[in-house]
Parts: C-alpha cells; structure tokens; sequence
C-alpha cells in the first residue's frame, strides 16, 4: 500500500477541486519529529482562495477529514498533521520486505534499456592511485542502482591507452629504462620515467618535440613505437586487474581510446560534408564562439588527433552498437567544459541523441589539501591504501573478535569496504580530504559501522533459531521504539529511486548510516528475544533491517560479512 497516496486520497476529499492530486502530492511533507506526526499537509496555499488564515484553514479541514486507516488527524498551525496506523504500517511494510527479499524496491523505469557507463578510465603506464578511485566506485555503484529499476548497464573501461603521453612514455623509457628494468617493477619503473621526462622537460623544451613525433609514429603505424605501447599495455592491464579483482569490480569492455583509430576518419569526413570543419592557424576545429566557448580542437597542425575526436567516435559508436537510452561519463568536474564541447558538436553533427549523454562529474581526493599529481609524482597508490585499510580492519578485528573464523577474508571486505564506502557517503560533487585513520573506524559515519549492524542483526537471528516468516499473518510491531526503523524501510524503493535519477550513490550511503543508526538505538531499548506474543515481529523487524541493509551495501559495491 502506497501510505503518502493514502494520505493524498483523504486530501482529495476535503480540498478545493481547483487544488489538483499533483499539487496535493508535490505539497506533502515529511515532519522533521515523529510526534509531528508521518505526513504533513501545509494550507498556505489555501489563503488567498478562502480568505482565512492558514491555521484555522486546517483546523476547519481537520474537522471534516475521515481519520479511518490513521491513528489520529490533527492540526499544528497551519499544517495537518496525519498519524499513520502504526500497527497496519509496520505489518504491511515487514511482509513486503520478506516476502520480496532482495527483489524490494525494484522497479521497471528502464525497460530493460541500455545505459553505457564510461567509467574508472586509468591512463595506461601509470598506477592506479586514489584519484582513480572515484570514478571507478561511483560508476560501479551508479551500474548497480539503476539495474534495480531495469536498466541495462554497459560498463566501459575507457582507457587511457593513446595520446602524446605514450611519446613522452617512449622517449623515457629509450633514454633512461631498459627491459629488465620494466619486467621487475612494471608500474613504478614506467611512471619514474614519465615523471622524469616532465623534470627533464622543463630545461629541455626539444624533448616535448621528439615525444610528439614518436606519437605520430605511432598513428603512422610505425612497427617499433606500436610494440613498445602494447607492451606497456600488457603490463599494466594485468596491475589494474588485480586491484579491479579487489575492489569486485568487472567490466563488460576494456574498450580503450586506441579501439577508435580506424572510427575517426569517418567523423572528420562527416564534420567536412557538413561543413563545420575549419582551418585555424594549420589546426582544424570546429567554432564553437556562439556559445562563448573556445574552438573543439578536432586536428592538430601535423595532423594528429585529440582526445575529443576520439571521444566523438566512441559516442558516434556507443549510439550505434547499444542503441542507449542514456549514455553516461563518469569524469572529473574539471572536464566538464570538455563534455559541453563533445555534445555540442554531435548536435552540430546532427545527432540529437547527444541529448541523451550525460556526464556525471565529481570532486577531487586531496591529501593534507593538496591534489594529487602523476606528472609530478605526488600520487597515493590505491593498492597501498587498500592494503594499510585491510590491516587497520584486522587490528580492529582482533581487539574486539579475537575468536573470528577467517578473519584474513573478514578484514578484506571491511577494509576495502571502508575505503569504498567513505568515498560514496560523500556527495560526488564534492572533494574531500583522505585520512585512513577516521575512514576504518567500527563507530562513527563509516562502512564498518553499517557492516557491524549487519552482523549484529544476523547474530541475534542465529540466537533465535529457524523462525518461519511465511505463515505469519501479523507482523505489526507495537514498540515505539520500533517506529522510525519501520519507516526507514518503507522509504527504500524511494531511497533507489531517487539515487537512481540524481546518479548519486551518496543517497544510499547516506540511508544505510540512517537505517543502522536507527535500528541500534531500537536494539538498545528494546529486549527483541523475550519469549512473549511480539517475538515473531520483532525477529521479522530485525531480518528486514538485515535485507535491507545487504541491498543497500551490495547497491555501493560492499561486501557484507556475516560476522564481525
């Protein structure tokens, strides 16, 4: 039963027919206190038409409202304040929690339509650290959410597999690495000769010319450039698969930038016939000036391609291959103009689908305030971080658990947990500063705190024994304390819903932190295993609150161990 609809029903009945079920819904609030009651109806609104003042407006409406299906009406100034039947609430909400499991809150908004997420997207030859993190989590999550609503998910590791990088790469490494050297320590040896090649740039302004010459070599098709980039390819793919491994985190294409060499000819063709291509001083852009913005670099003078050309032939074939419904980047804010230029062009173009891409920015992972650089070396290495979070959780672990079977595994899934969950609980737009030490904390607003409420819930329904929920016809729980946990998860289809259409995980972080906070402040007042008539619904309570609280971990792509 929809109770906000219930609410609106009774509304209906007693307003102005010129006051709309739209208006009535989009007009209910939710009282920040339960003893305001579960909905609230403003009468502002009703002012002007009655000529009255909105406190008595609703103390004449309370007067004629059918209160059957509500504990009780009343007015509060100029609100009407409906109390829910607490006892037909609670029965309906656990039933449909235990009957769906894992199936609740879905929802067919997609259809079973596709949704490419280009996410995660590490350059290659160069670490993963905590600034690939982000778009990696918030992508994964992002492709869990809207599964739940019947989207398909395309996820598309866009690797950064191409550009002049790649000649600054080569130059590094012919000058300064040898074979032996890259075979021993792949990552760390490549990225010290990335970084010294910018040291060495500064005073060497020529180097920059031979790198962007072993570049175009290398879209000439030139043999020995070619085998040094798949080489370094090779080696990185297998250091990025194994913290992906990690993470649990799989994608269905490793479609990097270099997929689209032989597709870019095709979109420059199309930007000549239609005219849009021009010359500005050797290079060819498309003008973008009646949008106040600078030209979209499509050619540089020798001739080679940038990143928005290849960007225009991978959205060019993400339309064609997937037919998408939406096509979202997972990106940094500070390429948000990039991604105006890129749909601006396609519509150019005349593809209006360029509508339907959606870049989903979000802020930047700082260490003591500062951002973090590859080109200058100031990189924090997510596998290291991943590691320093597994043995805080097991130092942890072994204070208050010494007797835990298979605390290797344990401490692996609150550990990386932690890290996951403290970069979703942030609002994705946001940058924030890293310090392991408040992210692995077993209190506090952490993914540890949601993972041991778990783990408390199943404990306390082991103690219970097998309980058969399926021939309970009444599961209302009558303990006011019980209330506001109750509520919480009647709000979970809302809770996806809502997470789904902003594309931010931070909305069920966020709830799971409600939902956990919740039930250990029920946990702490009430005695849920006395044997009396209330045992059956409490321990379905309990088992809800469990459900819910996987779904949720498992929608930001943490594992929920059963004990802690």
């Amino acid at each position: 039963m929809d109770f906000k609809q219930q609410v609106v029903d009774t509304l209906v009945k007693v307003l102005p027919e010129e006051i709309t079920e739209e208006q009535i819904t989009n007009l209910i609030e939710k009282p920040k206190t339960s003893d305001l009651g579960d909905y609230a109806f403003p009468t502002f609104i009703l002012a002007k038409s009655l000529h009255k003042a909105p406190n008595m407006i609703a103390e004449d409406l309370v007067g004629k409202i059918d209160t059957t299906g509500f504990e009780k009406v009343v007015n509060t100034g100029a609100y009407i304040n409906f109390f829910l039947d607490k006892k037909a609430f609670s029965n309906e909400v656990l039933h449909e929690v235990l009957t769906k499991k894992n199936e609740y809150g879905n929802a067919d908004d997609g259809k079973g339509r596709n949704v490419p997420i280009d996410m995660s997207s590490p350059n290659i030859a160069k670490p993963m650290s905590m600034g690939h993190l982000r778009s990696t989590v918030i992508g994964n999550s992002i492709a869990k959410i809207i599964t739940k609503l019947n989207y398909q998910p395309v996820k598309i590791n866009h690797l950064g597999d191409w550009g002049t990088q790649f000649g600054k790469l080569i130059v590094g490494y012919k000058m300064w690495g040898s074979v032996e050297e890259v075979e021993a320590d792949p990552i760390n040896n490549l990225l010290k000769y990335y970084v010294r090649f910018h040291k060495e740039a500064e005073d060497k302004p020529e180097l920059d010319d031979e790198a962007r010459a072993w570049f175009k070599k290398m879209e000439d098709g030139d043999k020995e450039s070619l085998a040094l980039w798949s080489w370094f390819k090779e080696l990185s793919l297998k250091e990025f698969q194994t913290i992906y491994d990690r993470l649990d985190v799989h994608f269905d294409h490793f479609t990097g930038e270099s997929f689209y060499n032989d597709k870019m000819d095709a979109i420059v063709d199309t930007l000549e016939e239609k005219g849009l291509l021009k010359e500005s001083r050797g290079a060819e852009i498309v003008d973008l000036s009646e949008y106040d913005l600078s030209p979209a670099l499509i050619k540089k003078t020798d001739g080679a391609t940038l990143y928005i050309t290849r960007d225009l032939a991978a959205a060019k074939y993400r339309k064609d291959t997937f037919d998408f419904v939406k096509s979202l980047y997972v990106v940094g804010s500070e390429q948000s103009e990039h991604f105006t230029k890129l749909k601006l062009v396609l519509k150019k173009m005349g593809y209006d689908w360029a509508d339907d891409i959606i870049h989903i920015p979000f802020g930047l992972i700082t260490t003591g305030g500062k951002k973090l650089s590859t080109r200058k070396g100031n990189v924090i290495l997510l596998d290291n971080v991943l590691n320093d979070a597994v043995d805080l959780a097991k130092k942890q672990i072994e204070e208050k658990n010494p007797d835990l079977k298979d605390k290797d595994t344990v401490a692996e899934a609150v550990g990386v947990g932690a890290v996951v969950f403290h970069d979703l609980k942030n609002d994705r737009r946001d940058s924030f500063d890293f310090n392991l030490e408040e992210v692995v904390r077993f209190e506090g607003e952490t993914g540890p705190y949601v993972q041991y409420t778990n783990a408390r819930a199943l404990s306390i329904l082991r103690k219970a024994g097998t309980v058969d929920y399926a021939d309970a016809k009444d599961l209302a729980v009558t303990d006011p304390e019980a209330w506001g946990t109750i509520k919480l998860l009647q709000d979970f289809p809302n809770v996806v819903e809502r997470a789904a259409k902003t594309f931010e995980p931070s909305v069920i972080a966020k709830y799971a932190l409600k939902l956990a906070k919740s039930f250990n402040q029920y946990y702490a007042h009430s005695k849920i295993l006395a044997d009396d008539e209330g045992l059956k619904a409490r321990l379905s309570l309990v088992k809800s609150v469990s459900i819910v609280l996987q779904m949720s971990l498992a929608l930001l792509g943490v594992k929920a161990p059963e004990e802690m």
